[in-house]
Parts: C-alpha cells; sequence; structure tokens
C-alpha cells in the first residue's frame, strides 16, 4: 500500500526530511520525503499498513526542533519506490 502525507508547519530546515527516512528505513517503508515550495513536506510512503500506521504516528511528532500543525494522509495508486530517499 502507498500514502501520500502532506506536512504542513514548521517542518523546514528542522531535519524533519532526515528523520522521515531515518523512520522509514527503520520500518521498511520505501518513498521520499521533499520540501515543497509552500512550506510543507511531501512525503510518499509504500509498505505494510502496520509499519504506515507507525511511521505516520512518528511523522506527527516529527523531530525535536519541529513542529506539526497539520498531516493529510491519503492513498495513492504508485509504483514502489526501491529505497526511501530526500529530495
Amino acid at each position: 500500500m502507498c500514502v501520500m502525507i502532506l506536512v504542513a508547519g514548521s517542518v523546514q530546515g528542522v531535519g524533519y526530511r532526515a528523520f522521515a527516512r531515518s523512520a522509514a528505513r527503520e520500518l521498511g517503508i520505501l518513498g521520499h520525503a521533499r520540501n515543497l515550495p509552500d512550506g510543507r513536506v511531501e512525503v510518499l510512503a509504500c509498505g505494510t499498513v502496520p509499519a504506515l500506521q507507525e511511521f505516520t504516528a512518528l511523522l506527527r511528532t516529527g523531530p525535536r526542533w519541529s513542529r506539526v500543525e497539520h498531516l493529510s494522509v491519503d492513498a495513492v495508486t504508485c509504483r514502489a519506490p526501491a529505497d526511501f530517499h530526500t529530495a
């Protein structure tokens, strides 16, 4: 299963993408995290439902220096990437 997660708040310049990559790799999640021009972070995550649920919970908290104000999750159809990377 793949989901597109959009995260708003203080999530750029605070290590959020690196946090997402580390959590994804620990949980076996594939995909990417990238900054959007509007200040949000876009996360594509592909994995098992339990892993995605745990991953989403971690993203709601984020790293210590971030402040997540809003997080949306939408199921998407995509070809699973080979790894989890940041852009």
